[in-house]
């Protein structure tokens, strides 16, 4: 044994491992202020454990470390106390993800869900190949996992990104269950507390530099398929393209369910698009502020829905006569463009994804990007799309601009002394077939994308069952003006349908919730149970109420008074205005031209 003046004990920390010479007579209180003093810590400002996980603590008492069973040459685990250590400096590969260290985090219902199903692919016996009984099983029948790529790669058609639930499984799975899984999300900013040096730009070491980035597919996908409940949903959206040929944005609202033709797939089901305040033209979108942002949420989340995304047209018109469009977004110019990718970065880094095997709590984002655009077929075609994890943290801590001249090009930012930015990287094959590593000044942005399928089912699903149609808001450019006198033309248009069906309109329930004359944002509570869980006993409950009483009243105020501004019919068919402040709908192509013209923009004949 060794010599009781020899004694050597190893303590591991965040910072690296330290020696601590020591006897076995000494006591526990004597050690941690040698090892306080080692690290540079107050004796209160970290614990010291025996093991790993963080059990077996060694108290600051008299007990000798022979009784602690604390031998020469054993490690110690020393661990920061929150409020002593800098963000960022906590271990990296060694610290096991027990429930006693990670925080509570409450996951979405489909994740808690699809956490709990087997998710193993089964299969039938070969005929051909397996010679047993049938309660046996061998290489040909054994039911393979959620991750084998083999399988995935011979589905038709092909996938190319495992569900990130399957990647979870791939992760945890193994002799240790995912004890030291962990997932990290990407920094591209300087560690902070870092004291040996002067703060960048006069200075910067290796603890505190983020690491280089080099891009790569992204082998997993928050979100399998993006699913439309109806096309009436879409339409609806395209018809502002197709009345001004302007380009038109919306938020997704819908919810996340099990796409069961992926082994632990995730469907985004989209049941309403909100479209937000917003300037527009043929080849430009501007947001701008949205005072009814929190109000949408919230009628969203009383319904079940959440937001699941957005959505954004790029069309173009090729010959209006048969309703074509150009098929411009291809392998030859770019599927998103960079600045495309940095909303959606932005967008997915607002709605990131609840994540328990993630120290900060969240991981990616389940957000998704769908573009309306020309097909090869010239017809209208939605496609889906998110953006990487690594774009994400491109875009979070400001590394990532577009190209003014090439859409498909990004550009990583260089450091200055405002910001350090790490390197990053891309790979890609030469002219003689070798993978070469290329600096990404400019950065081609198929390497940041990720495409999901975009669907409608065979049998349309109405979470919205209403068959008449409410104006959409915002739509105020085209005359379709969300009043009463609106709401007065909608409701004399279903006196013979259930009220039920009459209020099950997204658009419609949104001006309930937030008009100005008269909001009913505390009191509509009830009717949004009825529209969730489809109660006609509920609506007409709620239809009693006085609230509604004084809806009808003042819908019969304005209801024989027409609306100064209603360009637009309450059916949504085009009127041609008197005045010439208006805009106005060609007879010939019914392209709506702005006012103070008398030749049609699209066809060049005259308005009358």
């Amino acid at each position: 044994s060794a010599s009781l003046l020899g004694e050597v004990v190893r303590v591991q920390s965040p910072d690296g491992m330290k020696k601590i010479a020591s006897t076995k007579r000494e006591t526990a209180a004597a050690l941690l202020k040698k090892v306080a003093k080692e690290f540079g810590f107050n004796t209160n400002g970290f614990s010291i454990y025996l093991n790993r996980n963080k059990t077996g603590e060694i108290l600051s008492q008299n007990k000798t470390l022979s009784l602690l069973k604390i031998k020469h040459g054993d490690m110690l685990y020393l661990f920061p106390s929150a409020s002593s250590s800098s963000s960022g400096e906590v271990m990296d590969t060694a610290t096991p993800h027990s429930s006693s260290s990670q925080p509570s985090v409450q996951e979405d219902e489909i994740d808690q869900y699809l956490t709990k199903q087997d998710g193993k692919i089964y299969r039938n016996k070969d005929p051909q190949l397996c010679h047993h009984g049938s309660l046996g099983k061998c290489v040909h029948c054994v039911p393979l996992e959620p991750f084998d790529e083999d399988y995935l790669n011979h589905l038709d058609p092909p996938v190319k990104h495992m569900s990130f639930h399957a990647y979870l499984r791939k992760l945890t799975g193994g002799a240790d269950k995912g004890k030291f899984a962990a997932l990290e999300n990407i920094s591209c900013k300087i560690k902070s507390g870092c004291e040996g040096h002067l703060p960048w730009p006069e200075g910067i070491c290796t603890k505190c530099q983020p690491s280089a980035i080099t891009l790569n597919r992204q082998k997993y996908r928050h979100v399998d398929n993006i699913m439309f409940e109806n096309h009436t949903i879409a339409d609806r959206f395209l018809d502002f393209w197709r009345k001004t040929g302007s380009q038109r944005m919306g938020y997704l609202y819908g919810r996340y369910t099990e796409h069961k033709d992926i082994p632990l797939g995730i469907r985004a089901e989209v049941a309403a698009i909100y479209e937000p305040p917003q300037n527009a033209t043929q080849n430009s979108l501007e947001l701008v502020d949205d005072p009814k942002a929190a109000a949408v949420d919230e009628i969203a989340a009383k319904l079940g829905l959440c937001k699941v995304g957005w959505i954004f047209t790029d069309l173009l018109s090729e010959d209006t006569r048969i309703g074509t469009v150009r098929f411009t977004r291809n392998h030859d110019s770019h599927y998103l463009s960079a600045e495309e990718c940095i909303t959606a970065g932005y967008f997915q880094n607002l709605h990131s994804n609840p994540c328990r095997l993630s120290r900060d709590g969240h991981f990616g984002s389940k957000f998704v990007t769908v573009v309306a655009t020309g097909g090869p077929d010239n017809q209208v075609h939605f496609e889906g799309y998110q953006v990487s994890n690594q774009c994400m943290a491109l875009v979070r801590d400001e590394c990532l601009l577009p190209c003014r001249d090439a859409p498909e090009l990004g550009f990583a930012k260089e450091s200055c002394s405002e910001q350090y930015v790490p390197d990053v990287f891309f790979k890609d094959k030469d002219k003689f077939g070798n993978d070469v590593t290329f600096l990404a000044r400019p950065l081609p942005v198929e390497y940041l994308i990720i495409d999901i399928t975009t669907t409608f089912p065979k049998d349309p699903q109405y979470t919205f069952c209403s068959t008449q149609r409410f104006p959409i808001e915002n739509r105020d450019i085209l005359g379709e003006t969300q009043d009463f006198h609106t709401l007065a033309t909608y409701l004399s248009q279903c006196t013979s349908t259930a009220f039920l069906d009459i209020v099950s309109d997204f658009h419609l329930l949104l001006f309930l919730v937030t008009n100005e004359v008269m909001p009913l944002r505390d009191s509509i509570g009830l009717l949004l149970d009825a529209v969730r869980s489809s109660n006609e006993d509920l609506a007409q409950t709620w239809k009693k109420s006085e609230q509604w009483a004084t809806i009808e009243q003042l819908c019969s105020t304005v209801g024989g008074q027409p609306s100064s501004s209603q360009g637009y019919g309450a059916t949504g068919g085009p009127s041609v205005p008197a005045s010439s402040s208006a805009m106005w709908s060609c007879l010939h192509c019914t392209f709506m031209n702005q006012p103070g013209t008398e030749l049609c923009e699209m066809c060049s004949l005259p308005r009358s």
